[in-house]
C-alpha cells in the first residue's frame, strides 16, 4: 500500500530521497514541488489532508499554531539540533516505522 508523504519546505529537499529509500511504498513530494511553498501552516495542512497521509516538518511551533490532532493526516515533527541534512538524516531512519504505521490525526515527535 502506498503511503503518500509531504515534506515541509523547511526541510532539506534531499531528505525526500532518503525517505523513499526506506520503503518502496513511500511516495514523497515536497511542498515546493506541489506549488505550496508560500502557504501558511493552516492552509498547507488543509491542502495536504486532501492528498497525503503523512506530513513531515521540523517546525516546532506547528503544534502550538494548529490543532494537529484534529487533522485527517499524520504529522511528524523532526526535532534535531539544527535543520541541516546531517542532523536530520538520523531522524529519517527512526521515522520509518512511524510512517509505515501512520494514523490519521496522530502527532509524532522523532528526536
Amino acid at each position: 500500500m502506498t503511503v503518500k508523504v509531504l515534506l515541509d519546505e523547511c526541510l532539506p529537499k534531499k531528505l525526500k530521497y532518503r525517505i523513499e529509500e526506506l520503503n518502496t511504498n513511500f511516495q514523497v513530494e515536497t511542498t515546493p514541488e506541489m506549488g505550496w511553498a508560500s502557504y501558511s501552516n493552516g492552509e498547507l495542512l488543509k491542502l495536504a489532508e486532501e492528498k497525503f497521509d503523512v506530513f513531515i516538518t521540523s517546525d516546532k511551533n506547528l503544534s502550538f499554531q494548529q490543532a494537529v490532532t484534529s487533522k485527517s493526516i499524520q504529522i511528524i515533527l523532526l526535532k534535531a539540533i539544527s535543520n541541516t541534512y546531517k542532523d536530520l538524516l538520523p531522524l529519517i531512519k527512526k521515522s520509518k516505522l512511524v510512517i509505515e504505521e501512520y494514523k490519521h490525526g496522530q502527532f509524532s515527535i522523532i528526536e
